[in-house]
């Protein structure tokens, strides 16, 4: 079977998460591999154009990983018919401009979340790739985490019977930047940039909910800037003007209730940085990045409250370890296989514009909760 090369514009993988989860893990993974496979036996490689604003730090990664081509030049790298896709791992205010320059160049498009900074701009850009006829898809990676692969197989198993409520809890201590180097962008703690924890996770739980649970109804949430100050990558100390903690009710569709609590101001107490608890009629489950552990109710043990005697029970003994039984890639690789194969294929890819204009939506109206006080209702989005 014959194998054909790709072109693939890369815009922003001079950051972390592009360069480790979308280079390296993903592009360079899968031509490590032969390739992405197609159903007629085929194979595509992926020829990696690097496109970003400085001319160092992409010489130093095409060099460090023996690759041809990188440039300063969008607009000369989306005018090359050989380059069919465009991917975009910038920062999120300058992620609409690019986008649209690219579906205007007729390319298809595959980028981080959030698509945009407002539900209106990630609307128009669902509708722009439509009308063009594009394939565009965004990322969901923890779609794709083994634990949750693993709770999406108990739910499709009937293990819980009818489903009552999700509790998430998300999120780990990030330094201050001052007696110990932050470990996350100071950009992400200025709203001017971009930035904010509800943004930024609250694009995450539409998706993990909407596929595993159902679609978010309505929310009721409150976020807040914990930390006001903190310093930058120079030394500098500046006004931490974004939201760093983001308490969360979401209704679903189907009658369950999520909650779920996103903070970088929280030290960890559990298994995994995200764990997600799903209660239901005959069963419960726990499940973080990895593990998921399960308590049917023929197990499940008679607790009675006593606060005047010590605690001997070791709930935790209770419940059973999901098995992997299959083998788990990394999900930023899966989820990249499967959006080439949707081009050369030319088929549907489920997570597109739309779903992330949704994400969006989740944010904005996460934030206007807050703010306001009250319960948003979010109504079905179309084209």
């Amino acid at each position: 079977m014959t194998t054909r090369s790709l072109g693939v514009v890369l815009n922003g993988v001079t950051g972390r998460m592009g360069y480790r989860q979308h280079l390296v893990r993903s592009i360079l993974a899968i031509n490590e591999e032969g390739g992405v496979a197609l159903s007629d036996g085929g194979r595509i490689l992926l020829e990696p154009v690097l496109v970003g604003r400085s001319e160092s730090k992409l010489r130093d990664i095409c060099e460090r990983h023996n690759l041809k081509h990188w440039t300063t030049d969008l607009a000369g790298a989306l005018s090359d018919s050989g380059n069919q896709i465009y991917f975009d791992a910038q920062v999120t205010p300058a992620r609409v401009k690019a986008i649209t320059q690219a579906i205007e160049a007729g390319k298809h498009v595959y980028t981080e979340k959030p698509t945009a900074e407002t539900l209106e701009e990630a609307v128009q850009l669902a509708r722009l790739a439509a009308q063009a006829g594009v394939r565009n898809g965004v990322v969901q990676d923890k779609l794709f985490l083994p634990g949750l692969l693993k709770l999406r197989r108990l739910v499709e198993g009937g293990f819980f019977g009818r489903i009552l409520s999700i509790r998430g809890e998300f999120g780990y201590w990030v330094f201050e930047g001052d007696w110990q180097p932050a470990q996350r962008p100071s950009w992400n703690y200025r709203t001017e940039d971009g930035g904010g924890i509800a943004l930024d996770m609250f694009c995450h739980w539409s998706y993990v909910l909407e596929n595993l649970f159902g679609r978010v109804e309505a929310v009721t949430a409150r976020v807040v800037t914990h930390i006001p100050e903190r310093v930058d990558e120079d030394g500098g100390t500046y006004e931490a003007t974004a939201d760093d903690a983001a308490y969360g009710i979401f209704e679903l569709s189907g009658g369950a209730v999520a909650q779920i609590n996103s903070s970088w101001c929280v030290r960890v107490n559990r298994d995994e940085l995200v764990e997600f608890q799903v209660d239901g009629t005959h069963g419960s489950a726990v499940a973080g990045l990895r593990g998921c552990r399960i308590q049917h109710r023929a197990t499940t043990p008679k607790p009675v409250w006593n606060p005047d005697l010590p605690v001997t029970h070791s709930f935790r003994d209770d419940w059973q370890e999901v098995p992997d039984n299959e083998e788990f890639d990394n999900g930023f690789k899966v989820q990249w296989e499967m959006f080439v194969r949707a081009v050369v294929e030319d088929t549907s890819f489920p997570y597109d514009f739309l779903a992330g204009a949704r994400g969006v939506q989740l944010a904005e109206s996460g934030l206007r909760s807050s703010a306001e006080g009250r319960r948003v209702e979010l109504p079905e989005l179309g084209l």
